[in-house]
């Protein structure tokens, strides 16, 4: 124990270079873990908005519902070379460039002309988006190797912040200015921002760490996992990930013109309605913190079931705004705080550990590509047979397509965490 007569002038402790590098770490996860709550905010804004973008720019239902999740394909085509790259080049460098790419991506959408321009600057958007995302989750695989669920709910949580707050604050922005097109230019702003905050503050620590496969015991200790990353498991969780990105992007894309034009809802009800999604969105912590602990194909079956139920209840059953805004928290809940988070890492888990990043690609992938359509299925759907039909058969049958994806993964053939000390 050190004595008085050992601390430095003014009373002060020492502070030793493994703290210092603890504070640093924990700085820059702060940092990254804001940047990917902005790029939720970057997301959501475009949802509220649509009606206002669809009366000023002529768009149909159609267009509406495929400008709100088509992004999602360029996040989708960026996720497997995204992975490929994380696994070898500087991740903290890729980071940089995507929130660069995304906010350019948002700047340039207000300026749009008509349906094909700003489908070109959402599709940069989100490929700038999904380049991040790949990457921090990479981060997070290699860094918090045997924690990961739970780190990537503390992702989750900023992400649920950003889905709550990007609704209310673009509305507002919106309605305070008197134009759609001011939220973007703000967001825009935030994004290079964040690039220098990322630059300052994030440690080539964390963000280069490879964790798994430093010596021949570590090595050996993943041979039950296969070889290759393109697997049984991985092929399970594909389909369980698809199933996934249509349910919980079919219910964004289209939710608030839903609740206004199926409803009657007041643009500001609307607007609280999908933030109340993010507020659940946000219980990606605790999700996490189950998935470290409990088998994780089987928790994400009972999300799949619960989030089969909540759609159920919300698009055959209540009409109020008060039953809405739980509703839309429980979609949050189920359909991202337990299925994205868990989805994301047990696709990590379905690879060895030095194909992390492609792990992350992976899930990217599959989720993102499934996206990329939904809110352009539950147009057809809607236009086909109503909303109530379209919450029907996308939101509440599809999810046991999800289960019966995962009855394919055998958990005995993942990286296991480690049981908690």
């Amino acid at each position: 124990m050190s004595s008085a007569t050992d601390r430095p002038p003014g009373g002060t402790s020492p502070v030793s270079s493994q703290q210092v590098t603890k504070a640093s770490i924990a700085i820059g996860f702060a940092v990254l873990c804001a940047s990917y709550m902005l790029n939720a905010m970057d997301r959501q804004i475009f949802y509220p908005l649509l009606p206002e973008i669809r009366a000023e720019l002529g768009f149909s239902l159609d267009q509406g519902g495929l400008l709100a999740t088509g992004f999602t394909l360029g996040l989708a085509l960026a996720g497997p070379p995204a992975g490929y790259l994380a696994d070898r080049l500087s991740r903290k460098a890729i980071i940089l460039v995507s929130v660069l790419v995304y906010s350019l991506g948002t700047l340039a959408i207000p300026l749009a002309a008509g349906f094909v321009d700003m489908s070109v600057y959402r599709l940069v958007s989100g490929v700038g988006e999904g380049v991040q995302a790949t990457v921090l989750y990479a981060v997070i695989g290699a860094f918090f190797f045997h924690r990961r669920a739970l780190a990537a709910g503390v992702v989750g949580v900023a992400f649920g912040l950003g889905v709550f707050l990007g609704p209310l604050l673009g509305s507002s922005v919106a309605g305070s200015w008197g134009t759609w097109r001011a939220p973007f230019f703000l967001f825009a702003a935030a994004g290079l921002v964040m690039s220098l905050l990322i630059a300052a503050t994030v440690s080539r620590t964390m963000t280069e760490a490879v964790t798994g496969t430093t010596t021949e015991r570590d090595a050996a200790s993943y041979d039950h996992v296969p070889a290759s990353p393109y697997n049984r498991n991985t092929l399970g969780m594909g389909i369980a990930c698809a199933v996934s990105g249509l349910v919980f992007y079919g219910y964004l894309g289209l939710y608030p013109t839903f609740l206004r034009d199926g409803l009657g809802f007041a643009p500001d009800q609307a607007a609280f309605a999908v933030s109340m999604g993010g507020l659940g969105a946000m219980m990606a912590l605790p999700a996490g913190w189950l998935g470290d602990r409990l088998n994780q194909p089987r928790l994400l079956m009972f999300a799949m079931v619960a989030t089969s139920a909540t759609a159920y209840l919300m698009y055959q059953v209540a009409t109020s705004a008060q039953a809405q805004y739980l509703l839309s928290f429980l979609m949050g809940t189920f359909a991202s705080g337990f299925l994205f988070t868990n989805c994301s890492t047990a696709m990590q888990r379905a690879v060895r550990p030095h194909h992390v990043g492609r792990g992350a690609g992976l899930f990217i992938l599959s989720y993102y590509v499934a996206a990329a359509f939904s809110g352009l299925l539950f147009a057809r759907l809607v236009g086909a047979l109503g909303w109530d039909g379209a919450g029907l058969w996308q939101l509440t049958v599809l999810p046991i397509v999800g289960v019966a994806g995962l009855l394919l993964v055998n958990p005995a053939r993942m990286v296991l965490p480690r049981a908690p000390r």
